[in-house]
């Protein structure tokens, strides 16, 4: 364990960390900002992350469609999410040229994190839920700690433009809408069809169907909200101020 004892992380920034068990004991947090999976977090005596899971429902309602088991709803929580993709693709539209590459906080650009979601259907609604063990689009983007890249298709160099991606986008969108139209509440409780093997995610083995599907839509609505986070950053903000995409 490492402790870190009077010293002063002004400005530190933890990305991609394990911080469970952490105990901040007389700190100063003045305009500190929390994103992740937050769970049991206590604040001076008191558990706020009951708090926090309230507002965020209450702010979007959506979230409590992606967690029910009605075929009905989490279809509802499709079409919700994909509509806000849409509102957003159309004001990136509106942005300067070169907006849709462009990092904010060294956060993923709003093309590499319509990669992301390409691959994110490709892992966990055609292999997880189709049982499909056919490679992945090339320029999916998956997170650095994906094993084993090249096997599955992916192809990090890559660099598509933003009509390339959203065309992958609308097929892929067209093949979940299909195959929620007919799906049954009892077809989401099945265990999930994943193929034996090597490949990602290899722990989904032992979900259900309807977990698998939630992972797709919580990806979904999270990834949205960080897009709009960083285009409202990005509008006001000068260009220079925004550093390009390393891709």
């Amino acid at each position: 364990m490492e402790r870190f004892l009077e010293q002063d992380l002004t400005g530190a920034e933890f990305r991609e960390c394990v911080l469970s068990n952490a105990r901040l004991i007389g700190v100063v947090m003045d305009d500190a900002e929390i994103d992740g999976l937050v769970s049991n977090l206590v604040v001076n005596g008191v558990e706020v992350s009951g708090y926090v899971e309230q507002e965020l429902d209450r702010r979007h309602p959506v979230r409590l469609l992606i967690r029910s088991d009605d075929p009905a709803d989490l279809r509802e929580a499709c079409r919700r999410v994909r509509a806000g993709w849409a509102t957003t693709v159309q004001r990136l539209d509106a942005m300067p040229p070169g907006s849709e590459h462009r990092r904010v906080d060294d956060e993923w650009s709003t093309v590499e994190t319509l990669r992301h979601l390409v691959f994110v259907h490709d892992s966990w609604f055609r292999r997880c839920v189709l049982g499909s063990t056919a490679l992945f689009t090339p320029f999916g983007l998956g997170p650095d700690y994906v094993f084993d890249e090249g096997e599955q298709g992916l192809d990090r160099s890559a660099e598509p433009g933003l009509a390339e991606v959203l065309t992958v986008r609308d097929r892929q969108a067209a093949e979940l809408e299909t195959w929620l139209a007919t799906v049954s509440a009892a077809d989401l409780l099945e265990p999930a069809p994943v193929p034996d093997g090597p490949g990602w995610p290899t722990y989904a083995r032992g979900r259900s169907v309807v977990q698998c599907l939630r992972t797709v839509l919580n990806e979904e609505h999270e990834h949205h909200g960080f897009a709009v986070r960083d285009l409202d950053r990005m509008s006001s903000s000068p260009p220079d101020r925004v550093p390009p995409s390393a891709g």
